[in-house]
């Protein structure tokens, strides 16, 4: 069965199962769900515990050879299976779905996958663990919910902070949950319970952002032009590609003007979502970009996009002023700001 990450603690007031899979790419919530079911585990008197880890060298009869032998003390035991790919390949696929078919009582098995892709989440081995086991996918915490994602962890240890100070620590630590999570432990280590001020927070606070090149696209279709220059400023401090940025930003202006020209010729803009396979946090996102720019503004883009592929390729661009990375940020700041 299927299972929220947030109806995990009710769930383990009861027995075990015999098998769970934690799917998720937000590292630190995996961990938290895997070390709750280690405790219940332990409480449960499954005193032993056994960590496989998938890698080139992996033998697939490992698994079933743990989940048959016997405990040297005669105890039960957990047995974690780690699979960082997400892909069994055609042996290890027929593998788990063998495994879940006959789970051993005497033990509780813990999977952990990364946030598998469409492809291979329809995988008939997947179909197989989401009927056979408990089943925990974990999305990953959106920029938009970081502030209500921070205000609840510090209300966990009796803390609160102003909006502005919420926003602080949030744009300190964006695409970073870890650090995160160890920022908001800081807090309460070095104040005691109550509301914290801004200047507390700010104090405490490290710049530990993560940006994710991919994640920029969303604050230029905004038009969250601070969150933009931050992101960038972030991308070439960490040494971010430039090519790749401009790979995936160039990409989304194209894919804006082709969704505009086809509007424009009386096509409705939901179809054409569908049609570009748009939907999630981008897809309400790209209405209001589409409707704030004009033809003319994604025509100039596109240009601007190749002159900037010109001077990252150490070649003359005479319409730009600057590095490639000046011309980057004038280049997406113009589409944030629709000009």
């Amino acid at each position: 069965m299927q299972l929220r990450a947030d109806a995990l603690d009710a769930h383990l007031g009861k027995p075990l199962a015999p098998l769970y899979v934690i799917s998720s790419d937000e590292h630190l919530l995996a961990l938290e769900a895997a070390d709750k079911i280690r405790k219940v585990a332990r409480a449960q008197g499954l005193s032993e515990r056994e960590v496989l880890q998938v890698d080139r060298s992996f033998k697939w009869g490992e698994l079933t050879a743990a989940n048959n032998e016997q405990s040297l003390f005669g105890d039960r035991k957990l047995i974690e299976l780690r699979l960082p790919t997400g892909k069994p390949g055609k042996e290890g696929g027929q593998a788990l779905q063998q495994y879940a078919a006959n789970p051993n009582p005497d033990n509780v098995t813990l999977i952990s996958l990364p946030k598998l892709d469409w492809a291979t989440a329809k995988a008939a081995w997947v179909g197989t663990l989401q009927k056979s086991a408990v089943y925990i996918e974990i999305p990953l915490i959106e920029r938009n919910q970081l502030p209500g994602w921070i205000s609840t962890r510090l209300a966990a240890q009796r803390q609160s902070a102003e909006r502005e100070a919420i926003s602080f620590i949030a744009e300190r630590v964006e695409g970073n949950l870890l650090a995160a999570h160890q920022e908001i432990q800081k807090l309460g280590l070095l104040h005691g319970d109550g509301k914290l001020s801004f200047e507390q927070v700010h104090d405490a606070v490290l710049n530990v952002a993560r940006y994710d090149v991919f994640k920029l696209n969303e604050a230029m279709l905004a038009g969250d032009v601070a969150r933009l220059v931050r992101m960038l400023d972030g991308l070439q401090g960490e040494g971010e590609a430039l090519p790749l940025v401009l790979w995936a930003v160039a990409d989304e202006i194209r894919t804006l003007l082709k969704i505009k020209a086809a509007m424009e010729q009386g096509q409705s803009a939901g179809a054409l979502l569908k049609q570009y396979r748009i939907w999630g946090p981008r897809e309400k996102l790209m209405e209001p970009a589409l409707r704030r720019l004009s033809m003319a503004t994604l025509e100039a883009a596109v240009q601007q996009a190749a002159q900037v592929d010109r001077l990252v390729k150490g070649l003359r661009a005479p319409a730009l002023a600057g590095d490639a990375w000046d011309a980057m940020r004038q280049l997406t700041l113009n589409v944030a700001r629709g000009r």
